[in-house]
């Protein structure tokens, strides 16, 4: 494999323009009359499994979707300059692994229970990547974001227009109030602890902007530790799972509608995987309202870097690129740009009858994309990071931090949205 693990070349794309480019580009093959072949899932018992599952009309389907998001996979390795063979070999275990989900998803009791597919599909990742051992060649093929990005353009067509502009509007007033004042309650206690300065930039930005984008974004800006933004990337993915798994029921119980339930649950989850997962618990409304709110805290993220930048720069004199406009755009998240063009697509030009054909489709390529994301998340995530850091103070200053986060965008978001 020496071969392999060599440096590709760099490309012209980033993932954002590619997720934005291979989402269009899966809607496109719809609209064109190509049926999306979807596969079922659902089950009760022995008897529904081997006539309503094992049949050969739904392997059909299955072979269909994996073709098709094959492809998809290669052409984003094409673009993005990963090596096509390594592709070739980890995507269909991760697939493999996703169907596996999905059949357990299928099953009445966890339909009964509200389980959606990704938190099978993240809890057997979990499982196998914190007891096998994977090569770090097949880790770096786990293209997490992408899958989730791709995802997130395919949902903009389930929101239309007016929906858009009202959540998207809130969602930015309450990302202000919440990214300002978490950001400086996160400095604050990194500072009582007596973290280092590049860690307490990065952590901060992490637990109030959008985790793991806003954590590589700050790094940048600043020249940071990259083994303390490992760190810190380790602290976003763990904590987002209980955030993911409980934050729904809680909401659930304590009886706020969808809108405030989404709100809080993308004003508060660090990662936009995570947000997707427990907005899809939450239900449709909440899952849309979740997406639009955590959009409006990413689209923060360009100029987040900006402020950083001119702080780092002129507080450490540190010798680096000055801060600038194209720095804000370079930072903005692309991938956004596609969410809201798939919006505007089928909000105003494409026909409720239309609409009516291919949604199911996109739907199921979608669920699929979101499910694959999440296998990623649970083989490359290692619990055994977080207690090999030195110390406990980060991740006490973490949760701490997070801990607020949580009570401040309730509050917020029941406000502004209720």
């Amino acid at each position: 494999m020496a071969a392999e693990n060599s440096t590709p070349p760099k490309s012209i794309l980033n993932e954002d323009w590619t997720s934005a480019l291979l989402g269009f580009a899966a809607i496109s093959i719809s609209l064109t009359g190509v049926k999306i072949l979807t596969p079922v899932f659902g089950w009760t018992n022995l008897d529904d499994l081997g006539t309503r599952v094992f049949n050969l009309e739904n392997f059909s389907a299955l072979l269909f979707q994996f073709i098709f998001l094959l492809l998809i996979a290669l052409l984003a390795a094409l673009i993005l300059k990963k090596l096509v063979r390594q592709v070739m070999i980890v995507f269909p275990v991760i697939f493999l692994i996703t169907q596996l989900a999905l059949l357990l998803a299928g099953h009445s009791q966890a339909k009964a229970y509200n389980l959606e597919p990704v938190i099978f599909s993240l809890l057997i990742g979990l499982l196998i990547g914190n007891l096998i051992s994977i090569p770090g060649w097949f880790r770096e093929q786990l293209t997490t974001e992408l899958f989730v990005k791709i995802g997130l353009v395919l949902l903009g067509t389930t929101i239309i227009l007016p929906d858009l502009l009202k959540a998207g509007a809130l969602g930015l007033v309450q990302a202000l109030v919440v990214v300002i004042s978490v950001w400086y309650f996160a400095f604050w206690i990194c500072k009582r602890l007596k973290l280092e300065d590049d860690l307490t930039m990065m952590l901060s930005s992490a637990v109030s902007i959008c985790g793991v984008s806003a954590a590589i974004a700050t790094a940048g800006a600043i020249k940071g530790d990259p083994k303390k933004l490992s760190y810190v990337i380790s602290l976003v993915l763990v904590t987002a799972i209980p955030m993911m798994l409980f934050m729904p029921y809680i909401a659930a119980s304590l009886g706020l509608s969808a809108e405030v339930t989404g709100a809080w649950i993308g004003g508060t989850i660090d990662t936009t995987g995570a947000v997707v997962a427990a907005g899809s618990l939450a239900g449709d409304a909440a899952l849309k309202t979740s997406t639009i709110v955590k959009f409006s805290q990413n689209v923060l993220l360009g100029l987040a870097a900006f402020a950083i930048s001119v702080y780092w720069t002129y507080s450490k004199n540190a010798s680096q690129e000055k801060p600038s406009l194209k720095m804000i755009w370079e930072r903005f998240p692309k991938f956004v740009i596609g969410f809201v063009a798939a919006s505007l697509l089928f909000s105003l030009f494409i026909t409720p009858e239309k609409i009516s054909v291919v949604k199911d489709g996109i739907k199921s390529i979608q669920t699929s994309f979101f499910a694959l994301a999440f296998t990623c998340i649970g083989l490359e995530t290692k619990f055994s990071d977080l207690f090999n850091a030195e110390g406990r103070k980060p991740l006490t200053a973490f949760l701490i931090a997070q801990a607020f986060n949580i009570v401040i965008t309730l509050v917020v978001a029941w406000f502004l949205f209720r």
